[in-house]
């Protein structure tokens, strides 16, 4: 009887475990993100470990171009209180484990992100034509917490964008 409840109990974890997926980038990634001559993407929600962040000022005017030669920029330099604009170099790489990113290279990622090196990882959960949805890690006050933020095109209406609870 108990053989039969531990291999009850092992098959029902097995069947129950939640099994990670990468997304499967297209063909075309570097063209849906970057367009043919730029494209800019702005913040439509961001989730912070799964938290639904409340979106004002700076995240509110917050963009970011991706050009088809792999440079990037965002506007922050541009906005009052937003701090330094990021400019950098952009490429999408796949791991062994065929999950995809978006890695950014900048010397200013130390200062503007709180980190020590030079470039930065962002998972890509979704690309589609007006969504962008990336996972990264980011060191925010005291803890590292994991962001969630999905991007659409900076022209798209967002319901609900500045959230409020």
């Amino acid at each position: 009887m108990k053989a039969y409840i531990y291999s009850f109990l092992i098959i029902s974890l097995i069947a129950c475990k939640k099994e990670e997926y990468p997304f499967n980038l297209p063909k075309n990634a570097k063209e849906i993100l970057a367009g043919k001559s730029g494209k800019t993407w702005k913040i439509a929600w961001r989730y912070n470990d799964g938290v639904r962040m409340n979106m004002t000022g700076c995240f509110l005017t917050y963009k970011i171009k991706y050009f088809p030669e792999g440079v990037m920029e965002d506007n922050n330099g541009e906005q009052e209180n937003c701090g330094p604009s990021l400019k950098g170099n952009w490429e999408i790489i796949t791991n062994n484990n065929k999950k995809s990113y978006i890695k950014w290279t900048s010397d200013s990622l130390q200062e503007i992100m709180n980190t020590r090196k030079n470039r930065k990882y962002f998972k890509i959960l979704q690309l589609e034509k007006d969504t962008l949805k990336l996972q990264y890690r980011h060191k925010q006050f005291s803890s590292e917490s994991t962001f969630i933020d999905t991007f659409v095109p900076e022209h798209m209406n967002v319901k609900d964008r500045n959230y409020h609870w």
